[in-house]
């Protein structure tokens, strides 16, 4: 059976048990408190030497790590991963910029607002203003196609840019003026099945 390890308030971790759940995949998940540094452990960092969640080891013990990474290995030969090479190769254009330009300001914002406990006006300034850089992207890209890779589909790219969009109000960013990202939550949250 596959396990995953991580925790449950993590966009990366969740979006990895989504990616499960929508696939109708068996696995058992381990929770990882990384508030209290359990991905810090000497037995976690011997699953992951890099000492993030989420961690996915599969039936026959080998470990892949990085939420992106995971959702590709999972959906491999599926519906997520689109067939046509174009529209694939948006696909992993969203999930590399996530990564880079979207899950670094909104998430963080998040986290320092939720689990960190900061006011409003101590969040970094940057974080706020790069990630309605992100938003103000992801609303644009969305008013041409009802997904981010463009096809009549949605992939993995929606899977992982919604995990972190749909709690973005927790980190301060206030969505009303992006209608179709409000709209495209919606919709990718029917697609995957999020609750």
């Amino acid at each position: 059976m596959l396990t995953v390890h991580g925790d449950i308030r993590s966009g990366n971790c969740l979006k990895v048990k989504w990616m499960l759940d929508a696939l109708g995949r068996d696995y058992q998940w381990v929770e990882v408190d990384i508030m209290s540094g359990g991905s810090r452990t000497a037995e976690f960092l011997l699953l992951n030497p890099f000492g993030q969640v989420p961690a996915l080891v599969l039936e026959d013990g080998r470990v892949v790590t990085q939420s992106n990474a995971i959702l590709l290995h999972l959906a491999d030969r599926t519906e997520w991963i689109p067939s046509d090479g174009y529209e694939r190769a948006k696909m992993f254009e969203w999930l590399f910029w996530e990564q880079y330009s979207h899950e670094p300001y909104v998430a963080v914002a998040r986290f320092q607002r939720v689990y960190a406990g900061r006011a409003a006006d101590a969040v970094e300034p940057r974080l706020m203003e790069r990630g309605y850089v992100a938003l103000r992207h992801m609303e644009q890209a969305l008013t041409t196609s009802a997904w981010l890779a463009g096809g009549q589909a949605p992939t993995l790219a929606d899977l992982a840019l919604v995990a972190y969009t749909r709690v973005a109000h927790e980190g301060g960013f206030d969505l009303a003026a992006c209608p179709n990202v409000r709209d495209w939550i919606g919709r990718t949250e029917a697609a995957v099945g999020i609750v």
